[in-house]
């Protein structure tokens, strides 16, 4: 099993990023496992990136302490 569970429905929102060739070919091997997963053959690197990104934001221990922190 994935660590990143199936996208949930949403409204995409247009994003552009530069990534290195490594990164890249790692996004896109993401893409065809999660495809061949999820039998999600709609889905594009584009799409997991946001998920991604709001993973990695809340498993971030630091992150959060020091977001807890300034809202105080």
């Amino acid at each position: 099993m994935l660590k990143l569970a199936r996208l949930p429905d949403r409204t995409p929102v247009k994003i552009g990023i530069t990534v290195t060739p490594d990164l890249d070919a790692d996004l896109r091997a993401y893409l065809e496992l999660y495809r061949t997963s999820y039998d999600d053959k709609g889905t594009t690197v584009a799409d997991l990136i946001p998920a991604m990104l709001e993973s990695f934001l809340a498993s971030d221990r630091a992150f959060a302490k020091a977001r807890k922190e300034t809202a105080a």
